[in-house]
């Protein structure tokens, strides 16, 4: 595999590259639903609701980490995640930022 040269953007560009990669995956979108929807902490239930097996999950879960969109914190053997909100805030406003640009040109191919 090549050299992904993510150097040669603006780190606006790899920012939002890389939440299109984060939300790229169904699971992953249902679980940030998931957590919006019980505005709380959510300890061990993300299982019960969402058709997947706990790595499968887990694995989710580390990628919407990974990028800041959640938190999570240890309590005994559960970990509780629930949405960054300041993270979100941020991205909700590159995004939407980015989705409201306007085409310069009226005329196209």
């Amino acid at each position: 595999m090549g050299i992904s040269k993510v150097e040669m953007f603006s780190k606006r560009e790899v920012e939002l590259a890389e939440l299109a990669k984060a939300l790229a995956h169904p699971a992953r979108i249902a679980i940030l639903q998931l957590l919006l929807k019980k505005q709380s902490c959510i300890c061990g239930d993300i299982v019960g609701e969402i058709p997947l097996s706990q790595s499968t999950i887990s694995q989710h879960l580390k990628e919407l980490k990974k990028i800041g969109l959640i938190k999570g914190e240890v309590d005994g053997a559960k970990v509780c995640y629930c949405i960054d909100e300041k993270i979100w805030k941020r991205f909700a406003l590159k995004f939407e930022t980015f989705i409201h640009q306007q085409p310069t040109s009226k005329t196209c191919c």
